[in-house]
């Protein structure tokens, strides 16, 4: 019985003082009642709540609500009435102030109101690190699961056609008990996949699916840790999706905390005891966390299920209620620590009277662990007692003196101790101890310490155990010990249904243990983890297949070895399966309502043999399949009855062995029920022994008899014993190539290729296409055939479809070819190696090399233009110069010019000029130049706008220009943008610049050309810009009456 609140929450960990639950049960009538009890109810109280009942296979649950209302306070109300005594009997009524009382104990913080917290919420806004905690404060017991429940929450479910109701996203069960996973289908006679960690999931006595309508059913029984995984249930294309938890039962705590009592410096161990290994256990000193650090003082122990905290020196900073808590449990212990016992001054008056002066020596002051001992202001507090340690083990001597200041060496036989791996000596406050690890026999002997500066010193042995065992192993010759029950149909063979799981446990026996070796054929199986596995236990060895698959049939070879000898078994493993879907369904012949299907076996009958087939029919279009036999059919030819005439039917069949149906074969071609009709061929009798029957559709089979008829009437007929197919008269293949297509086939880069060529041939011709002696890529290129012609498209032409197109049209051993060049062509680049190479007068020789790249055409010519260096404005001085060179006349005396070539095919002029390596500069002649008596002075500046843009609203479809002016040196390169994004070259603007006027006219502006217009001005000393609002109306239209 659980009490749950929400979805999570156990209630069962929040048992105390607020929620107490009963269990009673009644004799007579055999009825168990639980009850819950909430005392002094809170708001966070009310919510949702359920309790579920669990019996064997069964369960059972019950949801209720609970709200809570804030108490209405009576008017006049008696305030001795709170003091009275109820269910007292006599005394019923008496006032009682025990209440009143004061504890002597400590004040106990009074306890917060839960409220009701969503823990989806909660773990949604919280921190990663902070998860554990909140699992431990709400007793969340699979934290893991709500982990992933929430991950998946946020995903939103995608409509699906195959399901009308899908999985839930999670399922959660505990450990050992059933689980059922349902969906809902569209289609009943549609079959499902069920997976597990995309893994398919074979039908067993674990896993059982079942179908029964629209539903679908996954039945998991006895469920454990390896079933928490992902499910799916598939149908085609479409899938839904599932989560199982397996809940592990919350951990309790078997052995409580006890409280301890010791002295400063005492070591402190608080033990419990929980109820499953490897379990998560939380310390708490009050109610601050224990973490395992470097620097704590406080150290963890897991052994099994026991639980440890130490403390290993007590101080009285640790008096304190100490908690351990589990997701199931809570205990709690409490430590008190007490100062050490001071020294009595008696003590030395009694030894000074005792003992006489002269008998007082250094041995005489060592005494017990509870003896205290003064001389000259320094006491030991603690001596150090006799050890008997065995080999490998730890040996401390530990002694405490009155004086934390107080130095001293520890020595062996008279010999100082030096430190080493294995021994160590520490001195913390008061305590010096002397620690040997791994004890060996060479460290028996007397250990002394003696403190610095006293004529004292502390004495004890230490004695070695050893333990000598002469043994003298048995040695058996191994022997395996098969059983041969079970699966075993013979003494070495094992027969597994495929998808089920193998184990195949072998006794083995041996003195000493022997090594044993599982292989299968040649090859070892050492894996101890997997499908396939090797388990070893104690004289047992263990060999595991899950989900038997048919790859695993096989030998299977045992091999135990030891000194004593070897012992060997063969076993054959046999995987049993459905059998495999039959073949080449077809129809062979058909009647007015009735149909001959023939059929192929299987290739595999699963290993078992065939005890028949089951057949099913359809018609074309429909989903739903009806079953032609209920018991099992043997031969494979079947002739299907009842069926409708001019209806096309679809059948399909099943194999049936020993295990079970295979799954269904491939669908069989549509057909068709039609009645058989003879038609006479001749409407006159015939005289002669041969007839030829004109007209007949070709690639049909057509079944022929002829009739004797004479004066006494006509003959039994005599057909011929098979079909005749009929077929066209042979044509021989011709390609028809386009005049335009006989040449060679250029276009530009871009565009779109589409060639049509048409052929003749009969029967139809089969057309290919081939690239430069290959096959044309069909990601490249497209190819549609028709009866009559063949298209080749390419959608966007680029270089590489360039090349030679071969068509090759077949008809049987006949054939034809026509070839098709195609051309690619695109802009060439630039010229190479532009260069001045002479000047005269008022000329100039120019001289560069074609391009490299000449856009895969002839290249027609070179244009040519110039620029002077001080305005660098540029102007045409040749188009279309086929040559490689040219002499540019007519330049001006004193200006010194640049040159640029563009290069032209027949796409066009290339996209970037290139420009001379040098210049060409016009001298004068006859003149001296004479330099200024002045310096010249510098006009570089930054631009600088003189005139800016001003803001202008225009009517829509008008024409109109924004205007500005700008200054600077050297020339500013101008830029126009719109709404801060630049302007290119679109022919709705038209940019002009002259002599530092800015204009920018656009053209029938609409009223999306309306917004910010800005120019930018740069140069190498800065940048300058302006800008304005264009605001374009949309015109008004009168009307005319």
């Amino acid at each position: 019985m659980k009490w749950l609140k929400g979805k999570w929450l156990d209630l069962g960990s929040k048992a105390g003082k607020h929620l107490k639950f009963t269990e009673t049960y009644d004799r007579n009538t055999k009825i168990y009642t639980y009850e819950m009890k909430i005392v002094k109810v809170v708001p966070g109280d009310a919510g949702g709540y359920r309790c579920e009942v669990t019996a064997k296979d069964k369960c059972d649950s019950s949801t209720f609500e609970i709200s809570v209302e804030s108490a209405q306070q009576e008017e006049q109300a008696d305030i001795l009435s709170a003091f009275k005594r109820a269910d007292a009997g006599e005394d019923e009524g008496d006032l009682d102030f025990s209440a009143l009382l004061k504890a002597t104990k400590k004040r106990k913080k009074p306890e917060k109101e839960e409220p009701d917290i969503d823990v989806w919420e909660l773990l949604k806004n919280a921190h990663p690190s902070e998860y554990e905690k909140i699992a431990f404060q709400y007793g969340i017991t699979d934290l893991r699961g709500m982990l992933k429940r929430l991950k998946k929450m946020k995903a939103e479910p995608k409509h699906s056609e195959a399901f009308l109701k899908k999985l839930e996203s999670c399922y959660s069960v505990e450990k050992g008990k059933k689980i059922v996973l349902t969906c809902e289908v569209v289609d009943p006679n549609v079959q499902v996949k069920w997976l597990k960690n995309g893994q398919e999931i074979k039908p067993s006595a674990k896993y059982i699916m079942e179908s029964n309508g629209n539903i679908r059913t996954l039945t998991i029984n006895k469920t454990n840790l390896a079933d928490d995984a992902a499910y799916e249930c598939v149908v085609g294309e479409d899938k839904c999706f599932t989560e199982v938890f397996v809940k592990e039962p919350p951990v309790t705590i078997t052995k409580l905390m006890d409280d301890y009592h010791v002295v400063v410096g005492e070591r402190v161990e608080f033990e419990i005891e929980v109820s499953e290994e490897g379990a998560h256990v939380m310390w708490f000193f009050e109610d601050i966390e224990l973490h395992k650090d470097k620097d704590s003082k406080f150290r963890f122990k897991k052994d099994g299920k026991k639980h440890t905290l130490i403390i290993n020196e007590a101080t009285l900073d640790d008096i304190g209620m100490y908690h351990a808590w589990t997701n199931g449990g809570h205990t709690k212990g409490e430590l008190e620590v007490e100062a050490s016992v001071k020294m009595l001054p008696s003590w030395n008056l009694i030894f000074s009277i005792l003992l006489p002066l002269h008998m007082l020596s250094s041995e005489l002051f060592s005494c017990g662990p509870q003896c205290l001992i003064q001389k000259n202001n320094w006491r030991c507090l603690q001596d150090i007692a006799d050890l008997t340690v065995k080999a490998t083990d730890q040996a401390v001597f530990k002694c405490e003196v009155s004086d934390d200041k107080v130095t001293g060496k520890w020595f062996k036989d008279g010999v100082e101790v030096l430190p080493s791996d294995r021994i160590k000596m520490t001195h913390v406050g008061r305590f010096h101890r002397l620690t040997i690890n791994d004890v060996k026999p060479e460290d028996a002997g007397d250990y002394t310490f003696v403190p610095d500066g006293y004529a004292l010193s502390l004495s004890a042995k230490l004695n070695f155990l050893e333990i000598k065992i002469d043994y003298v192993p048995r040695q058996d010759p191994p022997k395996i010990h098969l059983d041969t029950t079970g699966n075993m149909v013979s003494q070495n063979t094992i027969i597994v249904v495929a998808g089920n799981k193998l184990r195949l446990d072998v006794e083995i026996t041996g003195e000493p243990a022997p090594t044993v070796v599982w292989s299968k054929g040649d090859k070892p199986i050492t894996d101890t983890e997997g499908r396939v596995r090797v388990e070893s236990r104690k004289d047992l060895s263990c060999f595991v297949i899950e989900g038997a698959e048919r790859e695993d049939e096989g030998n299977y070879t045992i091999c135990v070895t030891n000194p004593a000898g070897e012992d060997k078994a063969v076993l054959f493993v046999k995987i049993v399966d459905v059998p495999d879907p039959p073949e080449n369904v077809k129809c062979t012949g058909v009647g007015e309502d009735c149909g001959t299907i023939i059929w192929d076996p299987p290739k595999f009958d699963g290993g078992a043999p065939l005890k028949g087939y089951l057949m099913e029919r359809k018609k074309k279009g429909s989903s739903r399949w009806t079953k032609l036999n209920f018991d099992v059919y043997n031969s494979t030819t079947y002739e299907a009855k009842r069926m409708i005439e001019g209806v096309l039917y679809e059948m399909r069949v099943f194999a049936v062995n020993s295990i079970g149906l295979s799954p269904p074969s491939l669908t069989s071609k549509p057909f068709m029920p039609i009645d058989t009709e003879w038609v006479t061929a001749n409407s006159e009798i015939c005289e002669r022994q041969g007839f030829v029957v004109r007209g007949l559709p070709v690639g049909e089979k057509i079944n022929f008899r002829v009739v004797a008829v004479n004066v006494a009437g006509r003959s039994a007929p005599a057909t011929l014993s098979q079909p005749v197919t009929i077929r066209e008269i042979m044509e021989h293949p011709k390609i028809r190539l386009p005049r335009e297509l006989r040449t060679k086939y250029i276009r530009k880069v871009g565009d779109k290729i589409n060639l049509t060529v048409p052929f003749q041939g009969k029967p139809r011709p089969v057309a290919t296409w081939f690239k430069d002696g290959q096959p044309v890529d069909p990601k490249m290129i497209n190819v549609r055939n028709s009866n009559v012609d063949t298209i080749l498209f390419i959608r966007s032409a680029e270089r590489e479809h360039s090349g030679k197109y071969e068509l090759l049209l077949q008809i049987e051993n006949m054939e034809d070819r026509a070839t098709i060049e195609i051309r690619v062509v695109e802009k060439p680049g630039p010229p190479v190696n532009v260069k001045v190479t002479d000047v005269w007068g008022f000329n100039a020789a120019l001289e560069w090399q074609p391009p490299t790249d000449d856009g895969n055409c002839e290249i027609t010519g070179y244009t040519i233009q110039k620029a002077d260096m001080k305005t660098k404005d540029w102007f045409t001085v040749y188009e279309r110069n086929r040559r490689t060179h040219c002499t540019v006349s007519d330049l001006i005396m004193g200006n010194e010019y640049m040159f640029r070539v563009y290069s032209e095919n027949l796409c066009g002029l290339s996209e970037e000029p290139r420009q001379s390596k040098n210049t060409a500069v016009i001298a004068k002649t006859g003149l001296v130049c004479k330099e200024n008596p002045y310096k010249e002075k510098d006009m570089a500046c930054m631009p600088k706008f003189t005139q800016p843009l001003v803001d202008r609203s225009v009517v829509a479809g008008y024409s109109t220009a924004i205007s500005c002016s700008v200054k600077g040196f050297p020339r500013p390169k101008i830029v126009w943008m719109k709404n801060k994004m630049i302007i290119g070259e679109d022919p709705k603007y038209l940019m002009q610049n002259n002599q530092g006027v800015l204009t920018l006219n656009i053209r029938k502006p609409s009223t999306f050309d309306g917004g910010k217009y800005s120019c930018m001005a740069v140069n190498d000393l800065g940048q300058d810009e302006v800008e304005c609002k264009l605001d374009v109306r949309a015109a008004i239209i009168l009307e005319k009456k």
